[in-house]
């Protein structure tokens, strides 16, 4: 479908928003009906604008239906609006993350508006969309951090728990990748014991005690193995799992400096439970530190 036609109306659409904004600061504007009205109709005709350019569906089309809702966001905040102004923000936002990395800044704007009306959870699934840009597109992981850590710590002021725990397994995922051990064992050991307890959740206890004595190994030897007996007394469940047993095979084979022992550990257990490119690095991070190991876990 050819939407020229739409955005060369969406483009009309704006300029005469724009002259709307002019005439209303005007002395005359002032006098004569103009001043506060003009303002919110110009905040419609931005709006309107804005989903005309979205129907183009291609780049321009999206960073100009991103700046038209961040017009009529501005003019919002003017008139005291302050749900109309986090919406048109939040529309802002998401037009941008196809299309302008800068968009984040839009998108910042909203949770000091949206705060203080409690809306938690709008804002942090807003921080959400900032920390997937930046893991998709602009693959600055530091900043999907730090916005990850913000939305958890939204959900944890709604009480919206598990939405915070998924939040920070992806902070813990990072930071251990990143080698900041010590930040990854810590949540993943609070996930854990968060989990650990609940009927619907306990499953995945085991695979997050897992995680924290991976991130334990490759620092220390003896650090994981008190992490391993720590995890078993607090969660009787994991001594009997595929994922505890592995750990001992693998702390054993690492005592010895045998890594064709440490390989065929990890292959054993990934024949019946497939390791994912994450659990993979780590091994191979620990493998590395037996004594003339230079290979791979094939």
């Amino acid at each position: 479908m050819d939407n020229s036609g739409k955005e060369k109306e969406a483009i009309q659409l704006m300029a005469d928003a724009d002259k709307k904004v002019k005439s209303s600061g005007s002395f005359l504007g002032g006098m004569f009906g103009g001043g506060p009205h003009k303002v919110e109709e110009a905040c419609e005709m931005y709006c309107r604008a804005a989903n005309m350019f979205k129907m183009a569906k291609n780049w321009s089309g999206a960073r100009a239906a991103g700046n038209a809702f961040c017009k009529a966001a501005r003019l919002h905040m003017q008139l005291q609006n302050k749900h109309d102004c986090a919406t048109s923000f939040i529309d802002a936002g998401n037009a941008f993350k196809k299309s302008d990395p800068n968009g984040e800044t839009c998108s910042l704007m909203i949770s000091p508006l949206l705060l203080p009306q409690g809306r938690f959870t709008i804002a942090a699934k807003h921080h959400i969309s900032i920390a997937e840009i930046y893991e998709s597109d602009l693959v600055d992981i530091e900043k999907a951090i730090a916005h990850y850590e913000q939305a958890a710590d939204y959900y944890k002021g709604e009480e919206s728990n598990s939405s915070a725990n998924k939040c920070l397994l992806k902070v813990g995922a990072y930071s251990a990748q990143l080698e900041q051990y010590q930040k990854a064992i810590e949540i993943y050991e609070q996930v854990g014991a968060n989990t650990m307890d609940n009927p619907l959740l306990k499953y995945s206890a085991k695979e997050y005690f897992f995680k924290a004595s991976l991130c334990h190994f490759i620092v220390d030897e003896l650090n994981a193995k008190i992490a391993v007996e720590k995890y078993e007394e607090m969660f009787p469940a994991f001594s009997d799992s595929r994922e505890c047993k592995l750990l001992k095979k693998l702390l054993e084979a690492h005592e010895e400096q045998n890594s064709e022992a440490f390989t065929e550990a990890v292959k054993e257990f990934d024949s019946i439970s497939r390791l994912d490119q994450w659990h993979t690095t780590l091994l191979l991070r620990i493998k590395k530190t037996i004594q003339g190991d230079e290979g791979d876990l094939k």
